[in-house]
């Protein structure tokens, strides 16, 4: 086998040998190692496009130490977590190496040994908290299910625990929180029920499996921040998965650089992004957008806006204790222009009312009051009906592809659908949805595939091509690009630009990033508890800010420092 930080995939070199983890903990005493790693290898099923999920990867984690395990989607990062934690999906498994817990090679365990570690000794935060919450129990009950497993403790003493971890975590009000069910909180609030239930019993190797990726900037950073103060309170090693450079930059001790499931580089955090010595590295930190925007283009202000919405508010009515109703007001008094060829951009934290915002623009939902004209013709008091003709003028891009998508359905029906709707020919859609399978740089033979077989890039290109399928003239992104990882975002945002150029489409682009705001939009509005607080030409916005909140927003972005984007 390869000696220990020597895997790369082929065309590469050899990583810098004096940054083995194990060899430098060794050398300095430093604190003892909680998670070992050598030479793994995790083989794939047959017909896989690769042999091997991971191979031949050795890294380790020591006490008080955060490793952050980067890469993009399919290098290995959650491979090498479910390994860790036993898993893994009963058509992968670990063919060779071994993984080392606290001295012990958790491979050789058997389930129920490894039910007995999971908690105790090893635990792990994931991705997205409402899907790994159980929707029909309490969170207090939740995280009382790790208590009663693990420990002989009185339901007194275990109800006394949660309240002390759940205030320690930062969450409001624990009785509260202890009784809330996981849909009445915010997604920040649902990460931190995670994170309670995670540390609860102080284990000595926390996994946290891209536990930012959803959130917003302020959250995010909240996260980051308590993540850092609970690791080195109870000296825990932590496994941090992302493919966020900006939270690397945050958060790291030492990095790990994955890429088809091989070790590429490993070092410090200021090794690796000050210095990076593989040009995987080097790719990944120029695909980073910058927070500093660049010039402003022509000034659009003397045309003819493709959007004008005056006004705009949108209240929801809901029922509380004992049936009171009770008024939420999501959007307030929102005014917005978009002209032709110009990226406006919204963004805010979660809740803040963007995405109620578009919505009403496309009249997913109906706004309470406010006018929304499209080319010049009011959109916001016609009936369902009376809305067909507009709504080819106006297309929207989700955040999420893959739900976007029909599954049953191959690509090229969901592209065709739309055009055949509005009386276009089936040869003539399918010779459209060929042309824009060029236009986003897929193989127009993709058309007769179905969802499943593409990446999360790929299927987010789909969705642009199906959008632009119906010709329109303002295209609203909603996140489209905020689970995707640092790459592919990249060439997707490219590709929005060129195609913006090319057709003079208005783009009205919603999003929680403000490195992606920097980069692509013209004009910012930034939006605070339904109400815009602040917006201007993203430059001046950016490099100057009047209000605090913007400056709060800037402020939280991680990785300011790292002069991200430049190459």
């Amino acid at each position: 086998m390869n000696s220990i930080g020597a895997v790369i995939p082929s065309g590469g070199s050899a990583v810098r040998s004096d940054t083995d983890p194990r060899a430098t903990a060794a050398a300095t005493h430093a604190s003892p190692l909680v998670l070992d790693v050598r030479h793994l290898d995790v083989a794939l099923p047959a017909g896989s496009d690769r042999p091997y999920a991971v191979r031949d990867v050795s890294f380790s984690v020591t006490a008080g130490e955060i490793t952050c395990l980067l890469g993009e989607s399919g290098s290995g990062k959650s491979v090498i977590a479910q390994t860790v934690m036993g898993l893994l999906p009963s058509n992968i498994r670990a063919t060779g190496g071994e993984v080392s817990l606290l001295g012990e090679n958790v491979l050789t365990y058997s389930q129920h040994q490894l039910r007995e570690v999971r908690g105790r000794r090893m635990s792990m935060i994931f991705q997205e908290p409402m899907t790994a919450l159980n929707p029909v129990m309490t969170c207090g009950i939740q995280v009382d299910e790790m208590l009663t497993q693990h420990t002989t403790l009185s339901a007194n003493k275990r109800r006394q625990r949660i309240l002390e971890i759940f205030e320690q975590v930062k969450l409001p009000d624990p009785l509260r929180m202890y009784a809330s069910y996981p849909h009445q909180l915010s997604g920040g609030q649902r990460q931190r029920i995670m994170i309670a239930m995670a540390l609860i019993l102080e284990p000595a190797l926390l996994i946290a499996d891209e536990p930012t990726t959803a959130l917003d900037v302020t959250t995010q950073a909240e996260i980051l921040k308590l993540i850092r103060q609970l690791q080195k309170q109870h000296n825990t090693g932590v496994l941090f998965i992302t493919h966020d450079m900006g939270v690397v930059a945050e958060i790291a001790d030492r990095v790990v650089v994955l890429q088809l499931g091989q070790l590429v580089e490993q070092g410090t955090r200021l090794d690796v992004l000050q210095r990076p010595q593989q040009p995987y590295t080097k790719m990944l930190l120029a695909a980073v957008p910058s927070l500093d925007p660049p010039e402003p283009s022509a000034d659009l202000a003397s045309k003819s806006p493709v959007l004008d919405v005056r006004n705009l508010n949108k209240t929801y009515s809901t029922r509380g204790w004992f049936g009171m109703k009770r008024d939420v007001a999501a959007v307030i008094d929102v005014s917005v222009r978009v002209e032709r060829g110009e990226t406006v951009g919204i963004v805010g934290e979660s809740g803040s009312g963007k995405s109620t915002v578009a919505r009403c623009i496309v009249r997913l939902v109906d706004p309470t009051s406010g006018e929304i004209e499209i080319l010049g013709q009011p959109m916001h008091d016609r009936s369902i009906g009376a809305l067909k003709p507009m709504r080819k003028k106006v297309q929207i891009v989700f955040q999420d592809p893959y739900r976007s998508l029909n599954p049953r359905k191959t690509v090229g029906s969901s592209i065709i659908e739309g055009p055949m709707n509005f009386d276009v020919s089936r040869e003539e859609a399918m010779r459209r949805a060929a042309s824009l399978m060029d236009l986003v740089r897929l193989s127009p033979s993709s058309l007769e595939r179905y969802p499943n077989e593409f990446s999360g890039g790929q299927r987010q290109r789909i969705c642009i091509a199906r959008a632009l399928a119906m010709e329109p003239e303002l295209l609203i992104c909603d996140e489209a690009v905020s689970a995707l990882d640092v790459s592919v975002a990249a060439q997707i945002l490219e590709l929005l630009a060129e195609i913006q150029e090319r057709l003079r489409l208005a783009m009205l682009f919603i999003t929680h990033d403000l490195r992606v705001a920097a980069q692509i939009c013209d004009r910012v509005l930034v939006m605070e508890k339904g109400r815009v607080v602040e917006q201007g030409p993203t430059r001046a916005l950016f490099t100057a800010p009047a209000q605090a909140y913007t400056r709060a927003l800037l402020a939280a972005a991680p990785g300011r420092e790292f002069a991200f984007g430049r190459g």
